[in-house]
Parts: structure tokens; C-alpha cells; sequence
């Protein structure tokens, strides 16, 4: 009996993400995913001088590593890629799925972070420093429209994206139609909103919340933004009125924190 269509594709993007491989690149990735337990490592790069640095977590990670000449650096990284003289071929981590994550334990009320069509590595680096800081259970974007796990991403994070889940789902509309199933109260960030994020989460106790922002530009989707609960603001003073989305993220996640005693 043939295989439908639908199946043949599942198994086929299942075998391309068991063969997909990612270079880490920098001191401060390359030591943080040596520590990791949950990292499979398959082949480590390095300068004699970054060696030494590593030195420690290179032990730990029982990892035998390539010398390479700091003028003609080994690994296939882009060029202008600032590694330091250390680079780390992995596999991308599985941090599950998206019930997974949101109904993880962790401190306090559950907060997510959702990115509808955020591409630059560098900006979603930075939101998961932020979600890290802030004790987010997770970073979500979709599959085909967001920044996948690549070295820049993983060095921008410094350290946070072996720590932070960031999981990627197919349709972001239907992730956020499941969180508010499982309770979550979904707000949209929009800069024309007349709502606050801290009058929205004002006597809303232990419930979970999950923070939805967009590219810079384009901000939401008409459809993300009619999924939302509620639109809401950052309260700025005076007349500045614009932040990035990673700043924009940061602010956001202080302002939705728990108050709940």
C-alpha cells in the first residue's frame, strides 16, 4: 500500500533533522555546549591558545579536539565569523514540544515568549538571554519563519540557548489557540494598543501568560493579532515611543512578571 503524500513528507523532514548538523562558534558557546549533557557533540575546533582556555570543559567533555592554525581555521564557518579560535559541530537541541515546554515546572507563574516571524539570529540571540534572565519556560517560533539554531544565534544567546528552550512550531495562530486552552492568557504586543501590559496582567494571580511580538517593521500578523487575548503597550516616558524587538522583549518580560504572593 503507498504511503500518502503527507506521511512521505513528515518522514522525509525527520530524516533531514536527524542529519542536520550546526557550527557553535566563540568561547563563550563552544564552553557551554561542552558542558551540556543534553548537546551531542560530533567534532571540535580549536587553536592552540583557545584550547587552553577551554581546557576545563574540553576535559569534562571527554572530547579529543582538532588543532588548527588560527590563519587557516578548519572549521566551515562564514566568513568575518568572530569564533576566537574555537568551533563546535553539534546537532540542534530537542527541547519537545509546545505543551511540552508550557506546562514545564519552574519558579513562579509560567511565562512564554512568542516570536511571529522574527529572523534575525542576532535579535532572537538576545530574547534568549532576556527569557533566561527573566525565567521564561521558552522562546517559540515557527518552523519556516524564524531564525533557526546557527552559530550566530548561539553566540549572541552567550551561553543561554544550551539553558533556554527555543522550540519552533508549524503555525504560530494554532500554538497560541492551544495555550489559551491550556489557560495561558495570550497578549499581543502593539505599539498602537491602548491597553498596558501591566494594567493586562493586573489581578490575573498565578495564571500563565505568554507575550507575542513581531519583526521590527512589520510588527504582528492580522491573524496573530485577532488570535490575541488582548493588545497591549510598553508604557514609555515622554515622547520615545520604539524599541528593537530584543529590548522590546526584555521590557516586556519584566513588566508581565509575577506579582502573585
Amino acid at each position: 500500500m503507498k504511503k500518502p503524500k503527507w506521511v512521505i513528507e513528515k518522514e522525509r523532514g525527520k530524516r533531514a533533522a536527524a542529519s542536520e548538523t550546526v557550527w557553535l562558534f566563540g568561547l563563550h558557546a563552544v564552553r557551554d555546549a561542552l558542558l551540556n549533557p543534553r548537546r551531542e557533540r560530533l567534532r571540535l575546533v580549536v587553536t592552540l591558545n583557545a584550547e587552553a582556555k577551554l581546557a576545563d570543559a574540553i576535559a569534562e567533555s571527554g572530547m579529543t579536539p582538532e588543532i588548527s592554525d588560527p590563519r587557516r581555521f578548519a572549521a566551515p564557518l562564514d566568513e568575518g565569523s568572530v569564533h576566537q579560535g574555537a568551533a563546535l559541530e553539534v546537532r540542534p537541541l530537542n527541547w519537545g514540544s509546545l505543551d511540552d515546554v508550557a506546562l514545564s515546572e519552574g519558579a513562579g507563574p509560567a511565562r512564554l515568549v512568542l516570536l511571529d516571524r522574527v529572523t534575525d539570529p542576532h535579535n532572537v540571540g538576545a530574547i534568549l538571554r532576556s527569557a533566561e534572565v527573566f525565567g521564561a519556560r521558552a522562546v517559540v517560533g515557527v518552523q519556516r519563519h524564524s531564525a533557526p539554531e546557527t552559530g550566530a544565534l548561539a553566540k549572541t544567546a552567550s551561553g543561554a540557548l544550551e539553558r533556554q528552550p527555543y522550540v519552533r512550531i508549524r503555525n504560530l495562530s494554532d500554538g497560541m489557540r492551544r495555550l489559551q486552552e491550556m489557560g495561558y492568557l495570550v497578549l499581543g504586543l502593539d505599539g498602537e494598543a491602548e491597553m498596558s501590559i501591566e494594567a493586562a496582567v493586573a489581578g490575573i494571580g498565578d495564571r500563565p501568560v505568554a507575550l507575542v511580538l513581531g519583526a521590527e517593521g512589520p510588527g504582528l500578523r492580522e491573524k496573530t493579532k485577532a488570535t490575541c487575548d488582548h493588545l497591549v503597550k510598553i508604557d514609555f516616558a515622554g515622547g520615545f515611543g520604539s524599541l528593537n524587538v530584543s529590548n522590546a522583549a526584555a521590557v516586556a518580560l519584566y513588566a508581565a512578571r509575577s506579582t502573585a504572593s
